[in-house]
């Protein structure tokens, strides 16, 4: 499942939680901190390294595809990885989803034992997938994704219902198909449901708490 002497090499154990937007990769992750401890993992998330749209009027951003590959700053994201597995501090950058461009300010990450890496996108990446010592991958039927990333955007991002939808139709279910579904074959572990499913999740909890004891 996982590759020790990658990790002895690096000087921390990564795990990358790929899965389709509103797949219950969050959730899984924060059973995961708050199972193992904050003290021991560092997250870093795929999308809050979309790149900068600042240059570009509001009406040309909110056509950008952030569905696809090339609208992530990957190279930054493992230069992160890179950094805190050094021993490294990072500073991960902030999106401003309502104004779809990067925000200002900055979030500072310090290594630790544990990187967990999550995003639709992060198993599409081979130079970011070779990172990862452990692969997890949330696979969850598409129309409850649609339906938690319609809640999620409304209420949290600023959108209008007509917009997922639209947002969805044009980009989002092509994007999973293209580049999502298909990278599903590089997963250590698919956990059907994500955080939802109980057994799963305790089984890589488990896991990782031992981990966490050898670091």
């Amino acid at each position: 499942m996982y590759n020790s002497d990658m990790r002895d090499k690096k000087g921390s154990f990564v795990i990358g939680i790929a899965g389709a937007s509103g797949s219950g990769k969050t959730t899984l992750t924060n059973g995961i901190v708050c199972e193992i401890g904050e003290d021991k993992i560092a997250v870093l998330a795929h999308d809050a390294y979309y790149r900068d749209q600042s240059h570009r009027p509001f009406e040309e951003r909110v056509l950008v595809n952030y569905d696809h590959p090339d609208s992530l700053e990957t190279d930054l994201l493992i230069e992160h990885i890179h950094d805190l597995c050094a021993g490294k501090s990072v500073q991960q950058p902030v999106y401003d989803y309502k104004q779809h461009t990067r925000a200002a300010e900055t979030v500072k990450v310090e290594p630790k034992p544990i990187i967990l890496v999550e995003g639709i996108l992060i198993f599409a990446e081979p130079q970011l997938r070779k990172l990862f010592d452990m692969k997890l991958f949330v696979d969850t039927d598409q129309d409850l994704c649609f339906i938690r990333r319609m809640q999620r955007d409304v209420r949290e991002r600023g959108r209008t219902v007509d917009s997922v939808v639209n947002q969805y139709l044009t980009t989002v279910r092509l994007s999973y198909m293209e580049f999502v579904e298909p990278s599903k074959r590089f997963a250590d572990v698919i956990i059907p449901e994500g955080g939802m499913n109980t057994v799963a999740s305790e089984m890589v909890i488990a896991r990782l708490k031992a981990l966490a004891r050898e670091v």
